[in-house]
């Protein structure tokens, strides 16, 4: 994936943000994207063949990292981060839709055009409502992954020592995860940075509401 593309088309949406959305966006460039792309992907890059058993029988290591590890932190952050910032091109899209119409009614009036969107990124009517969408889809996505990644890694957390005793593992093995100190802290600074940007929507969608 691209993910150049898709850092401008988010940039796009900053202008048209709150005080409080352009915070957030900031938190999601820099703390979020740019540890996954430069840091993150690296550290979980050898996590599947660095993770060892004490036991030679074939398959068993696949079956006990497949059970530790369901789903990749790396894929599951990704989907996330993908998630999460969609929204805020739907609003980049709806003025977009309004810059394109007003356009339309301006070359079919002529003489007898009349503006009905004067400033077509002003937060009034349906964008309004697309706006207050996107912040709550954004909160709730981070919430739902914060719960996957509780459910999946208990405290968010990897222990150095797993045992298996999974088929075809011939009786109970000690199992080792590569680098599990560095791991739960990336774990735990992105989910410290997800709850922030939950804070930061709720505030926004607060003050977008309290504005109107």
């Amino acid at each position: 994936m691209n993910w150049g593309v898709f850092e401008g088309l988010l940039s796009g949406v900053n202008k048209y943000s709150t005080a409080f959305g352009r915070i957030w966006l900031s938190l999601v460039f820099i703390f979020r994207l740019l540890v996954y792309l430069v840091a993150a992907e690296r550290v979980w890059s050898d996590d599947h063949k660095d993770f060892d058993c004490n036991t030679r029988q074939p398959g068993c290591t696949n079956v006990c990292y497949d059970h530790f590890f369901p789903v990749s932190h790396i894929r599951l952050w990704a989907l996330q981060l993908i998630l999460v910032t969609c929204p805020s091109l739907l609003v980049l899209m709806h003025v977009a839709y309004r810059e394109a119409k007003e356009q339309r009614l301006r070359e079919a009036g002529g003489d007898n055009y009349r503006c009905i969107y004067p400033n077509p990124g002003k937060k009034r009517g349906g964008l309004w409502w697309t706006y207050l969408f996107s912040l709550i889809f954004k909160a709730g996505v981070d919430v739902v992954f914060l719960y996957i990644f509780y459910r999946l890694y208990r405290n968010y957390t990897l222990p150095r020592l797993v045992k298996c005793e999974l088929p075809p593992c011939p009786n109970v093995v000690d199992c080792f995860i590569s680098r599990p100190t560095e791991k739960n802290i990336f774990t735990l600074f992105m989910v410290v940075t997800a709850c922030v940007c939950i804070v930061l929507s709720l505030i926004e969608a607060a003050y977008l509401i309290g504005k109107r």
